[in-house]
């Protein structure tokens, strides 16, 4: 979430300058006079009070048509009250949560039933407070109001008593029992009603003179009437059903306001998001998780802590402020929009309700919010600058963003022979001008007319090629079993020597061949996962010419499966092996020239590195965005399907479970001859996870394989969106959903191997939800990404 937060920075100083050249001259309102009074006239809704701030002043501030219809006309005013309806959700219930968090007294990532136990009922143990926060808790929408019940304690006693709809952290559900056990977990840790509490703590911090629940009598005459209930009109009464039934006090509504008083909230809000002096009573760097994006990483509705960013209910955005900037609108026909770039907030407020019942304002909010931008010289961008500055596809909901693209990359390999080899003459040059090159490649070492690197090297000018190095599965790429010997390049003639032997030492590159050598070029096709063995034997290349002071050259290559999404838990520092060089999450999202730069400056090497970077290769490209042909990276992945599903079938293939290698479609595929595959698809696809469905299939593996020649019983993985796709996450899912199903069979231990993450291990032992599970490493994704950063070259 930091590269959204830096891309709104970045926007924050263009819209700037564009800003101080827009208000040359008094920008013009008057359409919105039309839009409005059109609706007032074509009884659309009563009146309304508008009010637009920009650059930290009021700029448009008008009431039309009348607040009052019924039982008599009122002509509307700048100081009518209105009942904010879900508006409370995020000015009040999310910012008091927020404070909560401020003073220690809760993690968001913390179970709610670790403050509230008996919210743990029917199932919801694992559901966490962000999931309430950001509406995909998998709870339903409302509590029922079809059996009388009266009262606050009744409501939270069936709120925690509620069955979920669908598993936590897969679904996007607005729901007003979110925040009704919010106002609870509100009201718990602060020990004051919710009412109160927001009195003290954010009502009068702010100034707010007209804000409050429960409105005093005297207060009346200005508040906006909603509609008839059992024959009387609601005026200072609270309109949600389930509110009133609360006593007019909950979390999820109640609150009522004037367009003054919420504008004073936000433009105090875009103060302290901005940095400016500001009374808003959350800090800034906990405010900054109010309005950018805290949903699951697979979530395609972007959600902030209590503030909606780009969701269905996202429309009184209009089509030209950008994403990246939030809101959240009200039943009763309330509205506010905030703009941190343009540093705007809109402010729509009606009685849409009024008087017989709801009529349709979401048209409505949304052109006038257009409106105010064109008058104020927003530039209409529908996320194009932002794809241009950070590429597409940078969050996985790939919102507003291509999703695929028709590219021309050219690889190290072809960026070297454009040319004329001309990083390796440089470095020629410091030998007498003639390189003697080792060469550690495979069968994915070939260029964009398919001649093998090999060839293109051993027939270079200047450049002596003497030794070829070969990874796991060899110089072919055909081998699939430990123990490979050295060999002889039968077209060269060039001595191979296997670095997959049996032992550490047969892993590591030789320091005496290193010594006899000027530079080794590394041309392999990763698959843009920690524990495949390509980035380590890269990495022990580092170490040991970091000792022989050889240079190292990396000719740079697509990360298959992207580089815009990391994802999955960071293996354990102290735990490396030859599926885990070094700390890194399953999916790192970078291409291996890009990882010769993380693990030389991470582990302090200082080996002399020289990466050939590719041309025409953006983050967001998977490989079939590329132009390039696939060539099998090893014997078991063989399409770009299986590449995207490794990071989650590999990850639990050293359990006791086939993955599918002896078919003809592995990591596509896993099961067990103990394994009942329609339950267990079943379970998986009641779990909704995104982007993928389930399937039972029977396979039987071939030799040397795990169970071959024996009957399996298990699922196919089908992959509807590999964009929504969180699969080392889906991993964790298929660990989780075997160990609960067969807890005597699966052998959930041994999945330790490539996960190295012994916390992680802990958790899915004890049962511990898995999106829980995902929550908890996002913290640590953060801290990796931006020392990621320093290596990224594209």
């Amino acid at each position: 979430m930091k590269l959204f937060r830096c891309r709104v920075a970045l926007l924050v100083y263009v819209y700037g300058l564009i800003s101080c050249c827009a208000f040359a001259q008094q920008p013009d309102f008057s359409r919105i006079d039309e839009l409005v009074g059109n609706a007032v006239e074509q009884h659309q809704i009563p009146g309304a009070v508008v009010e637009i701030g920009h650059n930290g002043r009021v700029v448009f501030r008008k009431a039309y048509g009348e607040r009052s219809l019924e039982p008599m006309r009122e002509a509307m005013t700048l100081d009518t009250i209105f009942d904010m309806a879900s508006l409370t959700k995020p000015l009040m219930t999310a910012t008091a949560v927020m404070q909560l968090c401020e003073q220690g007294k809760l993690s968001f990532n913390d179970p709610v039933a670790k403050y509230l136990p008996e919210f743990a009922a029917n199932g919801k143990q694992d559901i966490t407070i962000r999931q309430l926060l950001t509406h995909y808790s998998g709870l339903p929408p409302d509590l029922s109001l079809e059996q009388p019940w009266e009262g606050k304690a009744e409501a939270f006693k069936r709120a925690f008593a509620i069955q979920p709809v669908m598993p936590a952290g897969v679904r996007f559900v607005y729901s007003d029992i979110n925040f009704i056990v919010l106002g609870a977990l509100v009201e718990k840790l602060s020990g004051m009603p919710e009412d109160e509490y927001v009195q003290q703590k954010i009502i009068a911090p702010l100034g707010l003179q007209h804000t409050r629940y429960l409105p005093p009598e005297e207060w009346r005459d200005r508040i906006a009437p909603t509609q008839y209930e059992h024959g009387v009109m609601l005026r200072g009464v609270v309109h949600d059903p389930t509110t009133r039934r609360m006593g007019g006090v909950a979390g999820h509504a109640g609150l009522f306001s004037t367009g003054d008083d919420v504008a004073v909230y936000a433009q105090n809000l875009l103060d302290r998001l901005a940095g400016r002096p500001s009374r808003f009573p959350v800090g800034r760097a906990v405010l900054q998780k109010m309005v950018t994006p805290e949903q699951p990483a697979t979530g395609t509705a972007l959600r902030g802590f209590g503030w909606d960013i780009e969701t269905p209910y996202s429309s009184n955005r209009g089509e030209i402020f950008p994403v990246g900037s939030f809101g959240h609108t009200g039943f009763t026909g309330t509205s506010l929009w905030m703009d941190p770039v343009s540093d705007t907030y809109v402010i729509v407020l009606t009685n849409a309700v009024h008087p017989n019942g709801p009529k349709s304002v979401t048209a409505l909010r949304g052109k006038i919010a257009d409106a105010a931008a064109i008058a104020l010289g927003i530039i209409p961008d529908q996320g194009k600058p932002s794809a241009k500055l950070t590429g597409y596809n940078e969050s996985l909901s790939g919102m507003r963003h291509w999703i695929a693209r028709n590219g021309e990359v050219k690889t190290g390999i072809d960026v070297l022979e454009a040319n004329n080899f001309s990083d390796l003459r440089a470095l020629a040059k410091k030998h007498g001008g003639r390189l003697r090159i080792g060469l550690l490649t495979n069968q994915t070492g070939v260029d964009a007319e398919g001649r093998r690197t090999i060839d293109v090297l051993a027939h270079a000018d200047g450049i002596e090629l003497k030794t070829l190095f070969s990874p796991e599965h060899g110089i072919r790429g055909a081998e699939d079993t430990e123990n490979i010997g050295n060999a002889t390049d039968t077209q060269t003639g060039l001595p191979v020597i296997s670095l997959y032997g049996a032992t550490d030492a047969q892993r590591r590159p030789p320091l005496d061949a290193m010594r006899s050598l000027d530079a080794v070029v590394v041309d392999l096709q990763d698959v843009g996962v920690r524990f495949y063995t390509y980035e380590t034997v890269m990495g022990y290349f580092l170490e040991a010419a970091a000792k022989t002071g050889t240079d190292i050259v990396v000719l740079d290559r697509p990360n298959p499966v992207g580089g815009a999404f990391v994802q999955g838990p960071l293996s354990d520092e102290g735990a490396e092996s030859y599926v885990h060089y070094m700390p890194l999450p399953v999916r790192h999202g970078m291409t291996m020239g890009e990882l010769a730069r993380y693990f030389n400056r991470e582990r302090k090497l200082h080996a002399p590195l020289t990466v050939v970077a590719m041309q025409g290769w953006q983050r967001g490209d998977w490989y079939d965005s590329t132009g390039l042909m696939w060539v099998n990276p090893s014997p078991n992945l063989r399409d770009l399907e299986e590449a995207t599903l490794y990071p989650a079938l590999g990850l639990v293939e050293t359990t006791n479970i086939s993955v599918g290698r002896g078919t003809d479609t592995p990591f596509e595929i896993l099961g067990a001859p103990w394994i009942d595959g329609r339950k267990l698809a079943q379970y998986l696809n009641k779990r909704f996870l995104p982007g993928v469905r389930f399937l039972s299939v029977d396979f039987t593996p071939e030799k040397p394989y795990p169970y071959a020649g024996q009957l399996c019983h298990g699922v196919r993985v089908l992959v509807i969106d590999r964009n929504v796709l969180d699969s080392p996450e889906l991993g964790i899912e298929i660990a989780s959903a075997l160990h609960k199903l067969y807890p005597q069979e699966y052998k959930l231990e041994r999945i330790d191997t490539l996960l190295a993450n012994h916390h992680v291990l802990e958790q899915l032992m004890s049962g511990v939800d898995p999106s829980r599970i995902a929550d908890e490493w996002r913290a640590s994704l953060d801290a990796f990404g931006a020392r990621r950063k320093l290596a990224l070259l594209y």
